[in-house]
């Protein structure tokens, strides 16, 4: 197998240290098949220029364009220069702004008529698209052989845009595919041959030439067609292998029993259930009745009774004499499940207590900030079997907690959970229990099939009765400041007839936060040119906007914050006292985002709206109108009308239906990113798929892998798919370990 070997290379053996670092550190290419596998993410044609118009904020870019015209300005007093340069496409302008010391080879080189690569970040200064400080590289340079050099380097007429960094741009990336290119013959090729002969496909390492260096716009397709291919079935083999393995476990069956917990609380139940509610309940009744694992994902909007149908079913399991466990993403909504749980449920939930109902039992909470004599209490009752259900965080999982006969795992908001913490649940049994896994967020079709091909799906797609509705509108508050300013005497008039408000900021704004930076490292403060404000301002932060609308638009109101940075405790007392109505305003993080239940709460203000993702926001905006007065959400945002992010706020604003929603994130989203997330890393490993738009490929691959998986299940007749399967989860398990 010594084909194996020269993918497994290190990028540095050939491409020297200094490239390899940015490449590993940025891109997260570490070996030559790594970097075979980096794809261009579309080509351009020499002499074509690149469509200005549509360029995406705030994202790394790489265009081809002409030079319309170049001129240097002076600023404090003649002591600074800017370079500015025009680029056109014939469509389209696009500004170019060089600052200090770096004016001055650009200014040579960049004349009016030149042609050239440029990459760099958009952004917008004073109304206008431009890149400041971009890397180029003359495409027609006559006298400069690097840059001819770089012309002919790239096969026919076709440049290939690699997704590039800051610190390396697109063509010093296909500088180093060229490197690597000649080890493309040692790919494995996964597809079984009658397969790929079967579906006439090209061969892989053809298709890794054609896709790095095309000669028509039909290699491309080809080697699309190919690779697109091998990432959906490699990963379905991957999701068809463990849910055989799963269907080959042991489990204890727990059939309905009659006359117990779920028939008591039927019966008191004040309202009836929806018909999505009982088809579901049934599909979940039966696979506990069955001696094998369920693995079964319940998706349903905000608000569609998932808790109920969950319920229900832990219910069932303490009937057949088994314990049920609920574990939530944060420590504020698991309290939340278990205050909602235990008033549902009533004396029912008080078993072995005073008052408590004799078929009754015991409904705990636990937690990481729980005190020790609680938690003491809530372990002991897990392990002597008194306590039916369990309710918590992470803590859950920690190796002290045992249970006297675990019987069902639920767990709230999946996209929080890796694989790995199901796992880790899984063997707190003595047998592996059964497993329902609930999400808010509605998945199309295509990515259940990829994030979640591991579980069966439900779906509850009618909303109870009693929901009211949600209206929805987009604040522009440049081009419109009075609409910011009717915004909140909109909320003002909410609190008036009794309602209360959510406002939810993308940024807490306290001194922890502004010195660790967003992402936990020490930020370095960035000194701006002199004038680039074009950068854009930090997000808008809870503790100042409550400050503000404190001493402003809602002063008379009771305001109060709700951040993750709070104490549990503290957080408690705040969600109590606003579900109890003793707070009008709630200025939050999107800890609010899942689970928080105040049918009081009619209005929601979101800050920076653009800064939230489409089914974030959606979620969000589930938080109101969830009683009988309608709901308002209203989608502040300074983002420029054009923009992407603006046309993303307008969809959020024009339909409630999650499904839909998601669909249009999917379109919107870059690659790789729909699936990434908490996600482990088989789902993160595609590159030539888009789960929107390869639904058939992802569905005909999924077929393929049942069938060869049930005929071998340990695919012992497909030496060349087990290495490349292996080398799939390997990296997951890898991983898997630099998160623990």
């Amino acid at each position: 197998m010594e084909g194996v070997s020269s993918l497994d290379e290190p990028l540095k053996k050939l491409l020297g240290g200094a490239t390899a670092k940015v490449m590993a550190e940025h891109l997260d290419l570490h070996t030559v098949g790594d970097l075979l596998h980096h794809y261009p993410r579309r080509y351009e044609e020499r002499g074509k220029l690149t469509a200005l118009t549509d360029l995406p904020l705030d994202e790394h870019v790489t265009v081809v364009a002409q030079v319309a015209d170049a001129r240097i300005l002076t600023f404090n007093n003649g002591r600074g220069k800017r370079l500015e340069v025009t680029l056109t496409d014939g469509s389209g302008r696009l500004q170019l702004v060089f600052f200090g010391h770096g004016v001055h080879k650009p200014h040579k080189e960049l004349l009016p008529g030149r042609q050239a690569m440029f990459a760099g970040k958009v952004s917008v200064f004073n109304r206008k698209m431009q890149l400041a400080h971009p890397t180029y590289q003359l495409l027609d340079a006559s006298d400069a052989d690097e840059a001819s050099e770089a012309v002919d380097a790239f096969a026919g007429r076709l440049l290939p845009i690699y997704p590039a960094c800051k610190q390396l741009d697109s063509w010093r990336i296909a500088k180093a595919v060229d490197a690597v290119l000649p080890s493309a013959r040692d790919a494995v090729d996964p597809l079984p041959a009658s397969l790929r002969e079967g579906r006439g496909f090209t061969p892989l390492p053809e298709a890794l030439l054609k896709v790095h260096r095309p000669q028509t716009r039909a290699d491309i397709e080809d080697a699309k067609a190919r690779l697109k291919w091998d990432e959906a079935f490699v990963l379905q083999v991957a999701l068809a292998r463990r849910r055989y393995a799963d269907t080959q476990l042991p489990a204890a069956a727990r059939r309905r029993v009659p006359d117990g917990l779920l028939d008591a609380f039927d019966a008191k139940l004040p309202f009836t259930l929806t018909e999505g509610q009982e088809k579901v309940s049934k599909e979940i009744f039966d696979d506990l009745a069955t001696e094998h694992p369920m693995h079964r994902l319940l998706q349903g909007e905000v608000g569609s009774g998932k808790t109920m149908v969950a319920l229900r079913a832990m219910l069932a399991v303490v009937d057949a004499g088994g314990q049920a466990a609920m574990l939530a993403p944060t420590e504020v909504l698991a309290q939340q499940h278990h205050r909602s749980i235990t008033e549902m449920m009533g004396e029912l939930a008080e078993g072995g207590m005073l008052g408590g109902s004799d078929r009754g039992t015991k409904v705990v909470l636990l937690t990481g900030s729980m005190g020790a004599a609680a938690r003491r209490q809530a372990l002991l009752d897990l392990v002597t079997g008194e306590a039916g259900i369990v309710i918590g965080t992470h803590a859950l999982i920690e190796d002290k907690v045992r249970f006297h006969d675990l019987g069902l795992v639920v767990v709230d908001e999946q996209h929080r959970f890796g694989v790995e913490q199901r796992d880790a649940l899984r063997s707190k049994g003595k047998q592996p229990p059964h497993l329902l896994v609930m999400t808010a967020t509605p998945i199309p079709r295509t990515v259940a099939m990829t994030v979640f091909g591991d579980l069966e799906t439900s779906v509850l797609d009618q909303l109870p009765a009693g929901r009211s509705p949600i209206a929805s509108h987009v604040v522009p508050a440049k081009d419109k400041p009075h609409f910011l300013a009717r915004a909140w005497e909109r909320v003002a008039e909410e609190v008036e007839n009794g309602h209360q408000a959510y406002v939810v900021c993308p940024r807490i704004g306290d001194d922890a936060e502004e010195a660790e930076g967003r992402g936990g490292k020490k930020a370095k403060a960035k000194k701006a040119a002199p004038e680039e404000d074009g950068e854009k301002r930090p997000p808008l932060a809870v503790l100042e906007i409550a400050d503000q609308l404190r001493g402003g638009a809602l002063s008379g109101l009771s305001v109060e914050v709700l951040h993750g940075r709070m104490h549990p405790d503290e957080k408690d007392d705040v969600m109590r006292r606003f579900a109890a109505g003793d707070i009008d305003v709630l200025v939050a993080t999107t800890v609010i985002e899942v689970g928080v239940n105040v049918p009081n709460a009619t209005a929601m203000v979101i800050m920076d709206a653009d800064r939230f993702g489409v089914s974030q926001l959606h979620q969000l905006r589930g938080r109101v109108g969830r009683g009988s007065a309608p709901g308002l959400c209203l989608l502040v945002s300074e983002a420029h009308e054009a923009s992407p992010a603006r046309a993303r706020l307008s969809a959020v604003a024009a339909t409630l239906d999650g499904f839909e929603l998601s669909r249009i994130d999917l379109e919107q989203r870059r690659e790789g990113d729909v699936l990434g997330q908490a996600q482990s890393g088989v789902r993160s490993s595609l590159r030539m798929l888009t789960v929107i738009d390869d639904e058939e490929v992802i569905a005909a691959a999924r077929e393929e892998a049942v069938a060869i998986v049930a005929a071998d299940p340990e695919l012992e007749r497909l030496p060349e798919l087990r290495t490349v399967l292996a080398a799939l989860l390997d990296k997951e398990r890898e991983e898997y370990l630099d998160k623990g």
